[in-house]
Formats: structure tokens, sequence, C-alpha cells
């Protein structure tokens, strides 16, 4: 079935609505102030009731809340003195719900209040019943749209945990043009606005790029270049400077749910994207996506999604959590409301999901972060970790730099390594780890406290070699230093320091000055 339409706004009352949600506070810190910081995490685990009670006041906030995040209805009264209610109304941001009596309003979309990277008041539009909490079961809000639900398989998601770890890993530099593969509910591609000239949205359903648009116009934002279809078709042999995608990558035995299910068997669709994201990257373009990859019985995940991998392009792979084939089918079954089905039903659906694993010898799904650089490489710099442990977003700055520091060590052998000037990181610290009372520690770590909060160990000239870097003396020769305080050959030292030094690079513990 087709939902009810969607709001038409115009830009007029739309600022005037705008400027009506600020006025009321409906904003992420406003929220988080209203709610407090039980509520407002319950909210994002898809819980409503401690939200309620917290919104029984009747004030403006309140009722935007009630309204907008919670689906219930409101009196005209309240609703006059939150808004602009003839507006709202005509643009069919609300509509009129004599089911809950005769001077009752409803939203007929979500409207989840989201902080911009530099703290803009901005807004997420979605479906009913999938503003908050991600998918979380997905359609439960639509007994909002009375006989007029929409067709489930159709519904578009706002803000979850994956729409803010693409937006958190992403590089935020200015650039000339972006591209939103898959853009749902304009998530990204309100992102790309603050620091792209022109932004391009794509997505398979034309309800989402509706979805999109009304996000972009309620939040301020310059307008898209919104076009239907999926994967690279509708942007022809376009190049852009940046391409990110939070692309339905849920392996899956079935196309049920357009937001999540990409259609094609297995990782094939996290693989095409991979594969076809180099012809449509500018030189030093990026594309960064988030992804699901098979575990295959007798392979390393690793030699899988690197084999993916376009040619001249640099590529940090990290995988954040694997998860065995029943958590997987249970996770997807739960976000699509199966749970609430009947028994036999649910146990069908569960039952297809481990078959389809099985055939294919799945013993794990992973889930993690791809980042890809149009740097032409002849040799490109590639790596595919498993980091499992918390990091500090946003990491745009981090992937950066990450790329930027692939350059450098391509472009300096040893020689001109041990020539270079270096600095400590910011926030690194240095921990001696032995046993209690022991003379000597058993090794020494240095713990980064920025990005991905690495730590390494390192051995007694490593540990002196990163105290000593303050930019201003070479590497070579803080060794012979080095060497002749232990007593050792400068030459021996030089020659075997160097792998060292360009891991403490790697990862980010030194940095190079020049």
């Amino acid at each position: 079935m087709i939902p009810q339409s969607l709001p038409t706004p115009d830009p007029a009352r739309t600022a005037r609505l705008r400027d009506a949600l600020r006025a009321a506070a409906f904003t992420a810190d406003g929220c988080l102030d209203l709610l407090g910081a039980t509520a407002y995490a319950a909210l994002s685990r898809g819980e409503t009731v401690p939200a309620l009670r917290a919104t029984r006041g009747g004030s403006p906030l309140e009722t935007l809340t009630r309204v907008f995040l919670l689906q219930r209805a409101a009196t005209r009264e309240q609703a006059r003195a939150a808004l602009p209610l003839d507006d709202a109304l005509a643009d069919g941001w609300l509509r009129e719900a004599p089911e809950d009596g005769a001077d009752a309003v409803r939203a007929t979309v979500d409207v989840r209040p989201y902080a911009g990277d530099a703290g803009e008041d901005w807004w997420i539009v979605s479906d009913l019943g999938c503003a908050v909490g991600g998918a979380g079961g997905i359609g439960g809000g639509a007994e909002s749209f009375g006989d007029k639900a929409p067709d489930r398989s159709q519904l578009v998601l706002g803000v979850g945990g994956a729409s803010t770890t693409l937006a958190g890993i992403t590089v935020r530099t200015p650039v000339r043009t972006a591209l939103d593969l898959g853009t749902g509910s304009g998530v990204q591609a309100l992102h790309a606005s603050t620091h792209a000239a022109r932004v391009t949205a794509t997505d398979v359903n034309p309800r989402a790029l509706a979805f999109a648009r009304l996000t972009l116009a309620l939040s301020g934002a310059p307008e898209a270049d919104l076009r239907q279809g999926g994967l690279f078709e509708p942007v022809g042999e376009e190049r852009f400077d940046l391409i990110v995608s939070n692309p339905p990558f849920v392996i899956s035995p079935g196309e049920r749910f357009v937001y999540r299910d990409g259609g094609m068997a297995g990782d094939d669709l996290c693989r095409a994207l991979v594969q076809r994201s180099a012809g449509h990257l500018t030189d030093g373009g990026y594309c960064q996506l988030l992804a699901n990859w098979q575990h295959v019985e007798g392979e390393d995940w690793r030699e899988r999604v690197t084999s993916w991998l376009p040619r001249g392009c640099d590529a940090w792979i990290v995988q954040r959590e694997v998860q065995d084939p029943a958590q997987y089918a249970e996770l997807w079954l739960r976000d699509g409301g199966d749970h609430r089905a009947d028994p036999a039903t649910y146990a069908a659906r569960y039952d297809a999901w481990l078959e389809e694993f099985e055939r294919a010898k799945v013993k794990g799904v992973g889930f993690g972060w791809i980042t890809l650089r149009n740097s032409g490489a002849d040799v490109p710099s590639v790596t595919a970790e498993e980091w499992p442990h918390p990091v500090r977003q946003p990491l745009g700055e981090e992937i950066q730099r990450w790329f930027e520091r692939q350059d450098f060590l391509r472009a300096h052998d040893d020689a001109s390594l041990l020539a270079a000037r270096f600095r400590l990181a910011e926030e690194v610290v240095q921990e001696q780890v032995g046993a209690p009372g022991a003379e000597d520690p058993e090794h020494v770590v240095l713990r980064g406290n920025q990005g991905m909060r690495r730590a390494t160990k390192v051995d007694t000239v490593g540990a002196g070699f990163a105290g000593v870097c303050d930019g201003t003396l070479s590497a070579g020769r803080i060794l012979d230093a080095i060497a002749q305080l232990l007593g050792e050959d400068p030459v021996v030292l030089r020659d075997r320091t160097p792998a060292s030094i360009r891991l403490l690079v790697e990862q980010g513990f030194l940095e190079a000055v020049d």
C-alpha cells in the first residue's frame, strides 16, 4: 500500500517552521536537557516510556517532542503554541486526527533534532516509527497512518548508529563534488552540504529521495541533486571528490526491505560498490562506506575484502565486529519486527537465514568501514585490520592523516627517513609494564588517546627515540645520540631502526615535521 502524501513544503513556510523549532529549543541539545540522559539513551534503544514521562508538562518543547519524536496526538491549542499550525497543516507536516478527538492533530513524519559537525541545528525527517533507535523493529509507528499504512518494505529510516558512524569517519576537507550513494533520509548529504560545493544524492527508493529533500529543506541546507537508481547507474561516468555510502549491506536470504537488503547474493553489493568506486573518483578522491562481509570457511576475511579493491587505490579496511550466523540472523529479524510475528513465521525466517549461510559455508559476518583513496600509486598502500576497541569519534581527520602518512612513507626510503624530523603526537603517554618491584620493566607501551587509541610495544631504543622527538633533530642524529648512551654501534642502530620508525609513523605516534 502507498502511504499518505509526504509533506510538500513551501520555502517561506518551512523557514517559519524551522524558526519555531529553534525558538522552542526542539534541538539535539534542547531535547537532551528536557529528557535527561536516561530517557534520551532509552530513545536510542527505541524505548519511549521514559521520554513520555518526561514530557507531560505541555510546554512547546514537550509538545513537539511528543508529536514529532514519540508519535503522540496533540490538541490544536497545544500545537498552535509550539509552531505555526496552519502552515504545518497546509504543507502536510501535521494532519487532522479525528480518531484522537475532534480537536487533535498528529505528525505525518518523524522529525528528529540532530546536531551538525559544527553544532548546527538540523532535523532528520523519516517515516513514522523510524526516527529514533535506528530500525529497532520497523513500522512501530505505522498505526499512525490509520488505513493508509505504508508498504513496510519501502520505509525510510532516520538516524541510527550506522549513520552516525559513517558521518564521524568521513573526511571533511572542502571539495567541489560529493556523492551520497543510497542517501536514505539524507543524513550524509546534509553533512556533505557543509563542505562540498555540489552534492549529488541517489537512492533506488523514490520515497527516500523525497525524505532527503525534506531533511535538507527543514535544516536550511542547500538543495542537492537528487537522482533515482541503484549503485552508480544514476551518475553515469561522473567523477566525485568524495563518495560516501551507507548502503543496504545486510547479508540476507531475500529482499524484504529496500533500506537494508541490496538484492544481491551474500556480500556482492558491497563488493560491487568497492570495485566500481575508482571509476567515479577524481584524482586523490575518497570513497568511504560501511559494509558487511562474509567469513567463509577456509578463507581469510582480509583476503576476501582486499580482493575487491580497484587498482590505483590506497585502502584502509577496519573490521569493528564479527557475529556468528545465529547472532546475525537474530539481529536483523528483530530489526524487521519479526520477533513480533507468530512463532512459526519467526522460526521459518530464522531457518531460511541459517540455511543460506550454511549453503555458502559462512561461519560469521564482519561489520566495519572501508576507506579508499584514488592515489594512482603503482603499489598502493592497503591495510585490513580488526579493531573492536573503543575509538574517539569523529575520526575523519585521523583517517585523512592516515592516508597522508602513507604518502610520506612511500616517498621516503630509509636514508631519507633518517634525515627527516619528527615530533611525538599529542596525547601519547608511555606505560611501563612489569612485575611490582622489578628493577626494569618487562616492556614499554606507547598509548595514544586520540583517533583509534592505539597502543604498541616498543623496546628501549624505541621509547627513548619517541621521547626525544620534538621536531628539532633529525631521526639519524637522535639515533646516534642513543647509540652513544647505550654503547652501541651507530651504524648498526641506524640500519635496524627505520622499520620501527615506519611503524610508529604509520600508527600515528610520530608526526613528520617537514
